[in-house]
């Protein structure tokens, strides 16, 4: 049976009744439930540079509209990603880690020599060789599927699909594939009983299991001939290649959240948003070249990362709000993307949008995603595959959402392909 989306209108009462100062975005226990969007609404509306005195993350702003977050996001020089100063998440560091040198989280000109050493990986010339494969990937993946039987889609497709290639860009063995997908869930986790770590201890022990694992890639890369996967291109790099080891596991970690989460989320989140919308899917099926379009209003749709945080440098008076030297600024994609000043609908799901690519979930300025181009290759190579197989693919019961403020996505997604009559 096809799902039905649960009500979510005591939130949207919650959010309006509460003073408008309490309101504090950042509760992963919102984004587990979906149910973050009113006070994100509320903030846009009434207060769209907003200050949280306190809460789970301590202080911090929340820049919710499109053009005030461009504003800061490209403006480096008074608003810092620096690892030192807590980096590029609103917790800082790793959830309850201490903060890890990356490029993402650094401020020119080291973050643009780091930045140039691995972007050849996913320059268009790059991209046109991994095509075929990723296809070939994407094709075995959707024969494999049981037809007419309830599975899981985010762990038999969306981290199928992305595990396989973030392998090939590490030049990491297939075999390998799913303990790197782990290990980057396990780096945006919260130890939670039950969960894939469950104590602080746990996540530290498989984070060094991690970086051992990557010091033996790079160790074996630095004494080899120089090629085209991400390792390489650092071991060999005149700019990368003498970084210490703490920094090299820090760019680590970005390469792998960035290519895990973002493409795994935005693929299920393309299920989800068409089975919300029926009517774009049938447009979809009568008309396969809408893929195209339909790739960046996803990836809009869904935002994978809800936010970037970063650190005011100095003091500054921000759309007549004052943020002091140090203060914490947090830039709401997720919310961005819902800019009903800037996007028409924002709420609805419109694969034929005519400016689907305006949108801001790839960050923007000097920090834009470096893989953005890779994430929508795979969205389109998904989807044109899925298109020639199957009629529809139908969500049975709501998603389980993750429990984080930074990865918005999927925990599991429970569907079933109908057998064809």
């Amino acid at each position: 049976m096809r799902y039905v989306a649960a009500d979510t209108s005591k939130y949207r009462e919650a959010a309006y009744a509460a003073p408008l100062d309490s309101l504090d975005p950042a509760q992963p226990a919102l984004f587990q439930k979906n149910a973050m969007w009113p006070i994100f609404e509320r903030l846009r509306r009434e207060d769209p540079v907003h200050f949280t005195p306190g809460g789970e993350f301590g202080p911090y702003w929340s820049i919710t509209k499109y053009n005030d977050i461009m504003a800061v996001d490209t403006n480096h020089q008074v608003f810092s990603s620096d690892f030192m100063r807590g980096g590029i998440t609103i917790g800082g560091g790793m959830q309850n880690v201490d903060p890890l040198p990356m490029f993402i989280a650094m401020d020119p000109p080291k973050h643009d020599l780091q930045r140039k050493a691995v972007s050849p990986a996913v320059a268009p010339s790059a991209l046109m060789k991994m095509g075929p494969e990723i296809r070939e990937r994407a094709a075995k993946i959707l024969d494999g599927l049981p037809i007419g039987e309830e599975f899981d889609w985010v762990d038999l497709v969306s981290k199928e699909l992305t595990a396989m290639t973030l392998a090939t860009l590490f030049d990491a063995p297939q075999e390998d594939r799913r303990k790197i997908t782990h290990w980057s869930d396990v780096v945006t986790f919260n130890p939670t009983p039950g969960g894939i770590v469950e104590t602080m201890e746990h996540k530290m022990q498989v984070l060094g299991e991690y970086a051992d694992y990557f010091m033996g890639l790079w160790n074996k890369k630095v004494n080899a001939e120089p090629y085209g996967d991400l390792i390489s291109m650092l071991a060999h790099h005149p700019d990368t290649r003498n970084m210490e080891p703490r920094e090299y596991f820090g760019n680590v970690v970005l390469l792998t959240v960035g290519g895990n989460d973002t493409t795994r989320n935005t693929i299920s989140g393309s299920i989800l948003a068409l089975n919300q919308n029926p009517d774009q899917y049938a447009k979809l099926r009568a008309d396969h070249s809408l893929i195209t379009p339909m790739v960046p209003e996803t990836i809009r749709w869904q935002t994978p990362l809800a936010h970037m945080r970063r650190t005011a440098v100095a003091d500054i008076e921000f759309q007549g709000k004052q943020i002091k030297k140090g203060d914490k600024v947090v830039m709401w994609y997720v919310s961005g993307n819902r800019d009903e000043e800037v996007i028409d609908r924002p709420n609805d799901y419109i694969i034929d949008r005519e400016r689907s690519r305006q949108h801001i979930s790839f960050g923007f300025g000097i920090h834009r995603c470096v893989g953005n181009r890779l994430a929508e290759l795979q969205l389109q190579i998904i989807w044109e595959e899925i298109l020639k197989r199957f009629p529809e693919v139908i969500v049975t019961e709501e998603p389980k959402y993750s429990r984080s403020t930074f990865v918005k996505g999927y925990e599991t997604m429970k569907v079933i392909i109908p057998t064809k009559n």
